[in-house]
């Protein structure tokens, strides 16, 4: 069977082609996720106008809260996985997805439950006003209503990727791309629903998307997602999985929880962003850095991509004790993402006016974004190497030096700036924050890395 052949591919195949058969259909996937998000802000801030960009950026916090949820279990389970197939222990392996598929339900569900009944009072602590909530409530209502289904959607993502499957996984994504974009236009011009629209766009998208994941719908006679529904493959739906095993669930959880504790620091920090940048610059302020971060997104997100092709290949590979091939690919992820990141930052610094005017045509906004853009990236040649090494320790299962990096930049050096620099330098301080701990999380996390890589080779 093609599914069980794929895996061992992993601990024998020249690494390069590896890595550019694993990463680039992440990297179409995550780009054109990101890509979708971008579509979102420039028809909203085009057709519903400048303060519904701001109210979209104080649903931030909300949606990283959303998204640690989602990796808690997406990320952790399929981490799991890729270990388990290098072990051959393909029982577990198909018991960690019956258990990502209730896990991620559960979570989803009390999510929205817990966080539509306090949405208001939440979105005035991330910053809002009177202005900008009401825009923020009508777009995150719809999207927490679909929220286990989103958190579904990207787990099983996560899980078709890990056990060999990334170009069906590109193939689900791109399709939620091109079903929202084309949505988008429609629903919030056409049907005149305004910001709800562009959030039933996006959840519309992820429902379909899910049904061919899970079902066995074709896009096209030569592009079969009938993958988790397939008895022919390695790893699919079928009786006795979906009970919740303890050890399961709490090696998914302890993995994961890298990630979570990223995208919850990642939500406090943009809360704080948000509440520096009302105080010191106003709610239009506020709308910049929603500019800033959809593009600066881009970047992260094929960065993003990269680290999703090196996790099965590190993982399979330390799994099944070969050190020096987990070591090539950890190099060849780094070499990769300097240049991506460099390109963000040529790109942030020469060509912002140009890139910030495609969400807006208020020359307030623009010029305001544009500023901020070229002092977010002013360190981005060195940041990938930071992701890949944070996400090189949870790719092979050391959770705690996974964790410690993932905090690093948020807690330890981005939160004291975000308090002590804003008192003397007012929004400047807010976004010259960004930079000084992109630097300073860079140099702790190769302090780590040639630490271990010494480890390594003293076991070899």
């Amino acid at each position: 069977m093609a599914g069980q052949k794929t895996p061992t591919a992993l601990g024998t195949e020249n690494i390069g082609k590896l890595l550019m058969q694993y990463a680039v259909p992440a990297i179409i996937a995550m780009t054109a996720s990101s890509l979708y998000n971008m579509v979102d802000s420039i028809f909203i801030g085009h057709g519903v106008g400048t303060m519904a960009i701001s109210g979209l950026a104080l649903t931030f916090p909300l949606m990283n809260l959303a998204a640690a949820f989602g990796s808690l279990v997406g990320v952790g389970a399929a981490t799991l996985i890729s270990v388990k197939l290098g072990q051959k222990d393909y029982d577990t392996a198909q018991r960690v997805l019956g258990n990502v598929f209730v896990l991620n339900i559960l979570l989803g569900v009390a999510f929205t439950v817990v966080v539509i009944a306090f949405l208001d009072p939440i979105l005035y602590f991330f910053g809002g006003s009177d202005e900008t909530v009401g825009y923020a409530r009508d777009y995150m209502q719809i999207i927490l209503l679909g929220n286990a289904v989103t958190h579904l959607y990207l787990g099983l993502n996560a899980v078709l990727r890990s056990s060999g499957h990334p170009q069906k996984a590109m193939y689900a994504t791109i399709a939620t791309v091109i079903i929202n974009t084309i949505l988008d236009p429609v629903f919030i011009y056409g049907f005149g629903w305004g910001i709800r629209g562009a959030a039933i766009a996006t959840i519309v998208a992820q429902v379909l998307s899910l049904i061919w994941q899970v079902t066995g719908m074709q896009l096209h006679h030569s592009v079969k997602l009938r993958i988790f529904s397939n008895k022919d493959e390695l790893l699919h739906f079928h009786r006795g999985i979906f009970r919740l095993k303890r050890k399961i669930v709490f090696d998914s959880l302890a993995i994961g929880m890298s990630p979570f504790l990223m995208n919850m620091a990642a939500c406090f920090i943009v809360i704080l962003i948000n509440q520096g940048l009302k105080k010191y610059g106003g709610d239009l302020a506020i709308g910049a850095f929603g500019i800033v971060n959809r593009l600066v997104f881009i970047i992260v997100m094929i960065v993003m991509g990269l680290n999703q092709g090196m996790q099965p290949i590190a993982g399979y590979n330390f799994g099944a004790g070969q050190h020096a091939r987990v070591i090539k690919t950890l190099k060849l992820t780094i070499i990769y993402a300097t240049c991506v990141t460099t390109f963000g930052f040529i790109v942030g610094m020469l060509f912002s006016d140009w890139v910030v005017s495609i969400f807006t045509s208020d020359a307030e906004l623009i010029a305001l974004s544009a500023k901020g853009l070229r002092i977010v990236v002013m360190f981005f040649p060195i940041i990938g190497f930071q992701m890949v090494t944070a996400n090189f320790f949870q790719s092979i299962g050391m959770a705690s030096k996974a964790i410690f990096l993932s905090l690093t930049r948020q807690m330890m050096v981005l939160l004291p700036c975000l308090i002590i620099l804003p008192r003397f330098f007012g929004v400047a301080g807010v976004w010259y924050s960004m930079p000084i701990s992109d630097l300073l999380a860079s140099l702790i996390a190769g302090t780590m890395l040639v630490w271990q890589l010494r480890k390594f080779k003293a076991q070899a």
